[in-house]
């Protein structure tokens, strides 16, 4: 990191600016050699400076230099940024001669990672840049500003440093067990203490599901035989018409995907092609694929047509989905019924048709109880979000159940603690106290050009 980066840090395209950013220990100096107006080497930290970029005598364009000083940057590094006209041609021309002038074109994420690796910010808050950029609704926004401000991360250190303490203790009774006023740590008193720490981290990885759904969203995907009107209602939740509807059964033939703001968490909607058997090898391909989709859904919604009756189909794809979060809509209820009810052994069943604009809410408030969006909604945002912070939750917590198996036997003080330290570790792993390069190159690697 002893060199100068730069990468341009708005989309390319038209627009009223343009920014170019540099970070590093010569930042200032090469863009100066660019810049025609006051000296940037003399002037006060974070100020913005008006000029022109210059190529020998030849203008370039008129803009205004921002000049941040170490370390109280993003980056802790000097930093320097070209607020430049927002064409392309006039961008790229500024990156250009940066470049020709010392600095290195950063990698993705390179500023944030810079951020990270300087001590600016923790593992959590660099995910949560990216998460700011990409977040859909207001919710996401907000969990990504909670984590963005430290808050995520004060929960996670708090813990940890609880598990410190306790290991501070054991630590003292091994090594000084002849000292009569200290708290000696039996097995029981760790049982105890387990029973604290279980409560704090069943909490953190329950609340942290609230925080995928809110960033990820609600992967939805309709499901059902030919023409029982799963293209209806993607429609109807859309609020347009997206899916091609008609009387024709096998219409939709590959994935037909939108997505709705369902009281501020994101539904991503999938229509599969409708699943029976098929000679056609155009339908056959939709209908893989939307098995494919059936894995991947977090809630599953299958249609069945009230007016027919079931068939064998209809009860295969039941019993396919019955481990998994899925809603049975029985579509069509404005026409006379022929399905038989009692059949359907989901729990999950609701009922409504495509005709009756309002039928649609029934479906919506459905989901809404399915996922508590009611209790994520008065939520305070303090979660855990993404795969990578979950997962290593709850391998601490299942490093807990193995600590709790041990103070049953009653295994040595010593061999508990190792266990103990391995769930402060791995939880340290969370706001990246500690890492593996890998991990860090492959993270920041996800990221947008000049973030």
């Amino acid at each position: 990191m002893n060199d100068t980066i730069a990468s341009i840090s708005t989309t390319l395209g038209v627009g009223a600016i343009s920014i170019v950013r540099v970070s590093g220990k010569d930042a200032i100096k090469i863009v100066n050699s660019i810049f025609k107006g006051k000296d940037l080497e003399k002037v006060e930290s974070h100020t913005i400076n008006y000029g022109h970029i210059v190529d020998n005598d030849e203008i370039i364009d008129e803009v205004l230099v921002s000049v941040m000083k170490s370390p109280k940057t993003f980056t802790m590094e000097d930093i320097v940024e070209v607020n430049c006209h927002g064409g392309i041609a006039i961008t790229n021309k500024v990156l250009e001669l940066l470049l020709l002038k010392g600095a290195r074109l950063a990698e993705r994420g390179e500023f944030t990672k810079r951020a990270f690796l300087n001590g600016r910010i923790d593992l959590v808050e660099a995910e949560s840049v990216m998460d700011i950029i990409s977040a859909k609704t207001d919710k996401a926004r907000k969990l990504s500003m909670n984590q963005l401000e430290g808050r995520v991360s004060t929960i996670i250190r708090k813990f940890r440093q609880e598990l410190l303490e306790l290991l501070a203790s054991i630590e003292v009774n091994i090594d000084y067990p002849e000292y009569e006023d200290i708290e000696v740590m039996t097995v029981d008193s760790i049982k105890k203490e387990m029973k604290n720490i279980r409560k704090k981290l069943e909490k953190i990885v329950k609340e942290s599901e609230n925080g995928k759904i809110i960033k990820d969203g609600i992967k939805t995907v309709i499901v059902g035989r030919p023409n029982v009107g799963k293209s209806s209602i993607l429609n109807r939740l859309l609020d347009y018409d997206k899916a091609i509807v008609t009387d024709i059964a096998g219409t939709t033939r590959d994935i037909v995907e939108g997505e709705i703001n369902l009281d501020g968490i994101l539904l991503k909607l999938v229509d599969t092609a409708g699943i029976r058997k098929t000679k056609d090898v155009v339908e056959k391909i939709g209908v893989d694929r939307s098995f494919k989709e059936l894995e991947e859904a977090d809630l599953i919604i299958m249609v069945l047509d009230n007016s027919e009756e079931l068939t064998d189909y209809d009860l295969e794809l039941l019993d396919r989905i019955k481990d998994k979060k899925a809603i049975v809509v029985i579509n069509k209820n404005d026409l006379k019924r022929k399905l038989d009810i009692n059949k359907i052994k989901n729990t999950n069943i609701i009922e409504i048709n495509t005709v009756d604009l309002d039928k649609i809410d029934i479906l919506k408030d459905k989901i809404k109880e399915m996922f508590n969006l009611d209790e994520i909604d008065q939520g305070d945002y303090n979660y855990l979000s993404n795969v990578r912070q979950i997962t290593l939750a709850k391998e601490s917590l299942a490093i807990l159940d193995e600590v709790e198996e041990e103070v049953k036997r009653e295994d040595p003080v010593d061999l508990i603690e190792i266990d103990i330290k391995r769930i402060w570790t791995k939880l340290g792993e969370i706001i990246g106290e500690n890492y593996s390069d890998e991990l860090i190159d492959q993270l920041f690697s996800q990221f947008c050009l000049g973030k």
